[in-house]
């Protein structure tokens, strides 16, 4: 007998999804209100604001919202219609790609419509079944399913493990040597939960010994690493020795759409083979000229990056000096890790909106291991020196009241169904 395929989803909404009846709209999928920046609308309430990976605080800057408006007024919103291969194609593109080439110190960059999608098609061009994938194991899920594609083997190694590194690539190696294939490496330029960067110099280090190819998701590193902003690989010294560079527009750039950047002839492999960019529809006008205006920016002046990280320091200095643990962070995520079970962290971040006025990310199991609770910031240049006193303050109250067991004895009188 045929079983109803909906069967499955209706009997088990899978590790996140079961917690949506009691999650959904204030934990999850929340309302976020106003203009963007530090201090927004919550259920009603103004908070303020440590969840937008608007890092340079482009989002809102007159320059930015000028160009945004200006191509919105003479393009339109579906400006170019059809994909860009048949007839979506434009000079602005072109003029992009090169302009963020240029800034990442490569030879050539393709755009891409989105980040996650960009990453995903990227792997699955990259590799035939006669090659091997080796990854970080805690990279980003859209390298993970990107890896989901590939038809031959992959290995995973250590988080940030230099000798799980090479165990794995001796591994690859070897199957390598014996399907004819090659070795295509992945990790992150900045790991966007912990805040590590990824180890590029160590990485590029063992190409004198293996031979594999590097691809570097630096989401995080655009525009916030390195000295003039080009990301981890130039904060480290290797930004020559990446082999393919991937960043989204969604962080730094405070806009939809990504970039791939590799020698000319990788880019134009990818051109024609990309399969997420052939058959979609071109990235608009508005977010091709807008991104233009935000890399202006970001290239030619310094001053936007300074300032986030004067915010960056200040905020981690305070938590590190009232004994907070953010780990070994060294790039602007700001993970601060607490003990406790799901139902105090539900208690804990309820209190830190309705009484103290802050939001801000958190994360639990299954993403993180039982008992830790991991409240994520992302400090930008549009945050001020009196937001981080005010965050401070009201994070050594949530610490005592979770040290003397006020929130676990809330989460005792509410409901909590952690098998739901």
């Amino acid at each position: 007998m045929v079983k109803d395929l909906f069967e499955r989803i209706q009997n088990n909404k899978g590790p996140l999804g079961k917690w949506a009846s009691q999650a959904e709209g204030y934990f999850v999928f929340p309302k976020l209100e106003g203009e963007l920046g530090p201090r927004m609308q919550f259920a009603g309430k103004d908070v303020l604001n440590w969840s937008l990976n608007d890092y340079l605080g482009l989002a809102n800057h007159p320059e930015v919202r000028k160009a945004d408006a200006d191509a919105a007024a003479q393009y339109g919103a579906a400006y170019p219609m059809g994909a860009r291969m048949l007839s979506g194609h434009t000079k602005y593109h072109e003029q992009l790609e090169q302009e963020l080439a240029d800034f990442v110190m490569k030879e050539s960059a393709y755009l891409l419509n989105f980040g996650y999608q960009g990453m995903v098609s990227i792997i699955d061009a990259l590799v035939t079944k006669n090659d091997v994938i080796v990854y970080d194991v805690d990279a980003h899920a859209c390298i993970i399913d990107g890896v989901r594609l590939h038809m031959g083997k992959r290995f995973t190694y250590r988080h940030n493990d230099i000798e799980s590194m090479e165990k794995n690539l001796q591994r690859a190696t070897k199957l390598a040597e014996e399907n004819g294939g090659g070795i295509l490496f992945i990790t992150e330029g900045v790991f966007g939960m912990r805040g590590q960067q990824g180890k590029l110099k160590e990485i590029v280090a063992m190409k004198q010994k293996y031979n594999f190819r590097l691809l570097v998701d630096d989401a995080h590193g655009f525009g916030t690493l390195g000295a003039t902003g080009a990301g981890a690989g130039e904060e480290q010294g290797v930004q020559d020795d990446i082999d393919v560079y991937f960043s989204t527009f969604a962080k730094s750039m405070a806009n939809i759409g990504a970039f791939v950047a590799a020698d000319a002839a990788i880019i134009d492999y990818l051109k024609y083979n990309l399969r997420s960019q052939m058959f979609a529809k071109a990235l608009p006008m508005i977010q091709t000229i807008g991104s233009l205006k935000r890399l202006e920016l970001l290239r030619n002046s310094s001053a936007l990056k300074d300032k986030l990280w004067v915010i960056v320091n200040a905020l981690q200095g305070g938590l590190r000096s009232r004994n907070f643990n953010i780990g070994d962070t060294n790039t602007c995520v700001t993970p601060v890790y607490l003990e406790g079970s799901v139902p105090e962290a539900m208690v804990m971040v309820n209190d830190l909106r309705e009484n103290y006025g802050i939001f801000l990310s958190i994360v639990i199991y299954p993403v993180i291991p039982k008992g830790i609770i991991l409240l994520r910031m992302t400090p930008t240049a549009s945050h001020t020196l009196a937001d981080i006193d005010e965050t401070l303050n009201a994070f050594e109250a949530i610490r005592e009241k979770l040290e003397n067991g006020t929130y676990k004895e809330i989460a005792s009188r509410t409901k909590v169904d952690l098998d739901a």
